[in-house]
Formats: structure tokens, C-alpha cells, sequence
């Protein structure tokens, strides 16, 4: 270990990483090596085959994606893969989150057997989905199904489970095979199934190897947002796929990082998570998510800007809707404060935003949260997210018979609830609670280094750098700068709202360096912030590039 700096062995050691071998792997991620090859996941071959019959025969194909920023990349990378070929009998299908809500649906189904429809390729959904792929199978319809979600599993006499699947013609599910990446995102598994057609076919359409590296921007981009943990094969697709990004040459992309004065070149997993994604996902919770599919596999440039304005500002349309419906969800808490799982909802919530409302009193609250309203057809649905003290699978799967439907993964996960069950669902779902609490994780240590603000500097950022990509699973190292002092305090935000901070920090050497806090006000720490204030400060480095400037500065995580 002694060829990596004194701050880079150290960060690694916290990673538990102590080998020099250990560490050359985790820090030069190598494609040929960490991306698996596809044909270790069960009917890979399977679907490749049944895909290039497709193709040869002309057969409509119809692709069915998730409505979020997982399954539409998704859906994006099998388009590229089509437009590569040159096959164009086949359509793009997404449902309405608002109307027809997360999954295959029957409806959707008879209208592609109208449609001469032969082979239905989901992404991101369709494990739970038995009933649906029993009637396309039963009506003409070949299915293959991409999804990462976990299986049903039914519980038999002596409490003996097994895992129910779908009939489909085939299955590309690393939870439901001996796959080595468990934790792939949907477009991950997508990608697979990519670049096992690549691998297969390629010299058949002319296919040059490696071309399927050139989706790697699709995957990264949907792994980055699905929150999946950053190890493994999901960090080599992230470290790849973020390479790709830089410079990739969709309009839709390039036109929506200008807007957002993001440089292409010099994009971060920050910007993909926290300006990219909520902008692609704004389509389906405020509008259409075909826009956001269209956004990302358009060629033309006039359309790519006119998709980038309209999600932008749907996008801020969502946020007035989720603070709307936060102050009301924290005038009725202290009615649900004692409850071991929180569920809220009201009929004139907007479905389509549940999700984020859930995490967020999730995250505050450090429970599981349900969160539900009414869909355009008087039906009660909502999201569930978990604090990571249980799976909300699990607790769903124990209270089956409140739910007409209901899927996800341990943290996440969608449901349909009985109109007559509702009001009594909070008291099942905390019963369930008790029978499946888990002890939580032992918490990480609130701090990676002790330092001093002399150590903020661009060397110390490169080596941090190191690291990435940093996201679930590999968190960006947080620094302990104890005892530094306020100096100065400064609101500001987008047309003057005033709705983060920046301060300035000074230690007892004299060292200087500004933080920022996005989102916050001075009552938003453990104690209200003063100028002359002396404080333990937690935070992560930060380099921001505005107008081709650079300028690093600390993001808070915490002042106490």
C-alpha cells in the first residue's frame, strides 16, 4: 500500500481495504475483467435467439418500460441496439404512472395483440407480473422479461416459501438465477441482454466489438438513479458509464446539461443524481414519460431543446406539488409519531410524486413510510420506502391480503391497496413490523478523517477523486474539521430565494475555507447558527465548475 498516499491508504482502509492488491483493483476498474459476461445469466441465450428471430422475421416487437429514470434509459439502450441493426418493426411502450400505474397491465396487452404485436420485451418490471404474461403467452405473445425487482415468493405448510415466477419465454433476473451481481439496476440488466446480442451476433450485422460499450452511458446514468449500491459490476458499468457520458453525442443529453449549466466534460455522479435524474422523472410524475425517452433517443437537436425546456419546467412544477403536500404530511404527523411503520395519504394526492414524499419523511423520521392517494381511476396507490430496517417486500408480502397488488425491492416498492382495508392498514402493516424487525445495521462511523481546513486543497481533492464513483455502497469520504469558527453566514439561491447557505470557516491556524448547504437555513443543524460560533463541522469536498471556473469548496453533511 505504501506506492498510494497517506490519505488515499487511509480512506481505502476505511473501505476495508488493506491489501495493495485489494486496492489496485477497487481503484483502476477494468472492463474485460469486472463486467461479467452476459451468458452467466439463466435464458440469456434463450432471449438472444428469440430476438434475432425477431429481427430475421420481421416480427412486431413491442418494448415495455418502466415509466422512471431505470427503465427509460433502459428502453433507450435496446432502441440504439434496433437503430444499430436496422431493424425498425418494433415500438416503445410506457405506462402512465398516474392512470395505469407500475407494471404490465392487461389493457396494454390486448392492444398490442391488435397491434400484430409477436414478442414483448419488458424492462424494469414484469417478475410479479404472472396473470399478464399467462394472457400475452395464452393471446400470441412471446415475452421476455428484464427486471432486477424481487420475485413473489408464496409460503407454503411449515412455513416453507418458494419463489413464484411468471411463465414468460424467458427471464433475465440476477435475483432469480445464480448471476454474480445480484445488485444490477433494470438498464443494467438490459445492458446485459445488449451486449449478450452484441457478443452473439455482432459479426452477423456487422457489428463492431465493443460497440455496446457506447450504451454504457444508458446504464450508468440508470444505476447512478436507481440508487443501487456502487460495487462490484455496478461500479465498473458507473466508472465506464460515466466516461461515456462526457462525451456522449446525444442532442437530448448535451441540450439539457447546457440549461442546466453543466459542463458535459466535466460531469459528476452529483450532477446525473441530483440534476439529471429528478428532470428525466419529472415526465412521468407531472406528464408523459414518453418525453423523457424521447429526450434521451433523439437524433434531432431543435426537438432535443424543446424536450429539455419542457422537462425543466415540469420539473419545478413537481417541487411546488411535493412542498405542497410536505407541510400538510407535517401538520398530521404527530397523529403517526409513535407508529413502528408511518402510513399517510390523502385522495388528492398526485400518485405520481408518492415516491419522493415517502422517502423524504423516510429519511427524517428513520422508519418505514407508506404514502398513498387516488389515481385517475379512483383506485388507492402509493409508495413505500424503508429506513433499511426491514424489507418493505417482506412487510407487503405478510399483509398480502390488504393489497391487490404490490411489487419493489427491500428499500422501495409500489402498491394497490383495498379501498375498504386502508384505514386499517397502518395497524397491519406495524404488527408485520414486529414479527420481521430486524436489528439495523450498525451505523458508519459519522467521519472518514480528522483534519484541518489547511488540508481543503486540489491535491487532496485528486486523491479523494480516486475513489469514485461515488454513490450507494461508496459514499464520498466525510471529513471532521473540529472547533473551526463561523465567520460568516450567506443565503443564497435560485431569483434570490435565499434557500441555501454558504459559510465561511476559519480554524486556530488561520486556514480558511467556504461550505455550502443546500436546502437549509440556520435552524436546520442541532443548534441555531451564529457568526463567531465555534463548531465541529462534517463535511465532503466539493469542486464546482460555473462558467469554466473552478472552485473548491466543503458540503456540509453536518455542524455540531
Amino acid at each position: 500500500m505504501q506506492k498510494y498516499g497517506e490519505l488515499l491508504r487511509a480512506l481505502l482502509e476505511k473501505r476495508g481495504i488493506a491489501a495493495e492488491a485489494q486496492a489496485d483493483i477497487y481503484l483502476n476498474p477494468d472492463y474485460e475483467r469486472d463486467v461479467h459476461d452476459p451468458f452467466l445469466m439463466r435464458d440469456m441465450e434463450k432471449a438472444c435467439v428469440r430476438i434475432f428471430e425477431a429481427i430475421e422475421a420481421n416480427e412486431k416487437t413491442v418494448i415495455y418500460a418502466d415509466y422512471d429514470c431505470d427503465g427509460i434509459p433502459g428502453a433507450v439502450i435496446l432502441t440504439d441496439l434496433f437503430k444499430k441493426i436496422g431493424y425498425k418493426n418494433f415500438e416503445i411502450y410506457i405506462p402512465q404512472r398516474n392512470s395505469e400505474g407500475y407494471g404490465l397491465n392487461l389493457d396494454a396487452i390486448k392492444q398490442f395483440v391488435e397491434g400484430k404485436a409477436t414478442l414483448l420485451i419488458t424492462v424494469d418490471l414484469g417478475i410479479t407480473a404472472a396473470a399478464e404474461v399467462a394472457q400475452a403467452e395464452v393471446l400470441g405473445i412471446d415475452v421476455i422479461i428484464t427486471d432486477h425487482h424481487l420475485p413473489r415468493r408464496s409460503f407454503g405448510e411449515g412455513g416453507q416459501s418458494s419463489v413464484d415466477l411468471p411463465r414468460a419465454y424467458a427471464i433475465l433476473n440476477p435475483k432469480t438465477d445464480d448471476y454474480p451481481e445480484k445488485m444490477l439496476c433494470g438498464a443494467g440488466v438490459v445492458f446485459k441482454l445488449a451486449q449478450g446480442f452484441v457478443k452473439k451476433y455482432g459479426e452477423y450485422f456487422k457489428i463492431k466489438d465493443g460497440w455496446e460499450k457506447w450504451m454504457l452511458d444508458m446504464a450508468g446514468l440508470a444505476t447512478l438513479s436507481d440508487m443501487v449500491p456502487l460495487l462490484g459490476e455496478n461500479r465498473a458499468l458507473v466508472y465506464f458509464g460515466m466516461k461515456v457520458l462526457r462525451k456522449s453525442p446525444r442532442p437530448g443529453l448535451a441540450k439539457l446539461l447546457a440549461k442546466l449549466n453543466i459542463s458535459q466534460r466535466h460531469l459528476s455522479e452529483d450532477d446525473v443524481s441530483f440534476m439529471v435524474t429528478p428532470r428525466l422523472n419529472a415526465a412521468s410524475r407531472m406528464d408523459d414519460p414518453l418525453r423523457a425517452y424521447e429526450l434521451l433517443a433523439t437524433e434531432d437537436k431543435a426537438e432535443a431543446g424543446a424536450l429539455s425546456d419542457h422537462l425543466s419546467k415540469i420539473n419545478d412544477e413537481r417541487k411546488t406539488v411535493v412542498t405542497g403536500i410536505m407541510r400538510e404530511v407535517n401538520k398530521k404527523f404527530e397523529t403517526h409519531a409513535n407508529r413502528e411503520v408511518i402510513v399517510m395519504g390523502n385522495p388528492g394526492w398526485r400518485v405520481g410524486i408518492l415516491g419522493l414524499v415517502a422517502g423524504k419523511i423516510s429519511d427524517e423520521h428513520q422508519k418505514p413510510v407508506f404514502v398513498w392517494g387516488k389515481d385517475e381511476n379512483d383506485c388507492i396507490k402509493g409508495s413505500c420506502r424503508s429506513d433499511g430496517s426491514v424489507s418493505v417486500v417482506e412487510l407487503m408480502t405478510e399483509t398480502k391480503e390488504f393489497f391487490l397488488d404490490f411489487g419493489g425491492h427491500e428499500l422501495a416498492g409500489g402498491f394497490t391497496v383495498r379501498n375498504d382495508r386502508i384505514h386499517f392498514l397502518e395497524d397491519a402493516l406495524s404488527a408485520s413490523f414486529g414479527k420481521l424487525k430486524r436489528t439495523k445495521p450498525e451505523e458508519a462511523t459519522a467521519f472518514d478523517i480528522k483534519t484541518d481546513l489547511g488540508e481543503v486543497n486540489m491535491k487532496n481533492w485528486r486523491e479523494i477523486e480516486k475513489l469514485s464513483p461515488f454513490g450507494l455502497g461508496n459514499p464520498k469520504p466525510v471529513f471532521l474539521f473540529p472547533g473551526v469558527k463561523i465567520e460568516k453566514i450567506k443565503k443564497f439561491g435560485k431569483n434570490g430565494s435565499g434557500e441555501h447557505l454558504e459559510i465561511a470557516f476559519s480554524d486556530s491556524d488561520g486556514h480558511k475555507a467556504a461550505a455550502v448547504s443546500f436546502f437549509s437555513n440556520i435552524d436546520s443543524f442541532k443548534n441555531t447558527l451564529s457568526e463567531g460560533l465555534a463548531v465541529n463541522l462534517l463535511a465532503t469536498f466539493d469542486l464546482s465548475r460555473f462558467r469554466g471556473k473552478e472552485e473548491l469548496k466543503l458540503r456540509i453533511v453536518d455542524i455540531v
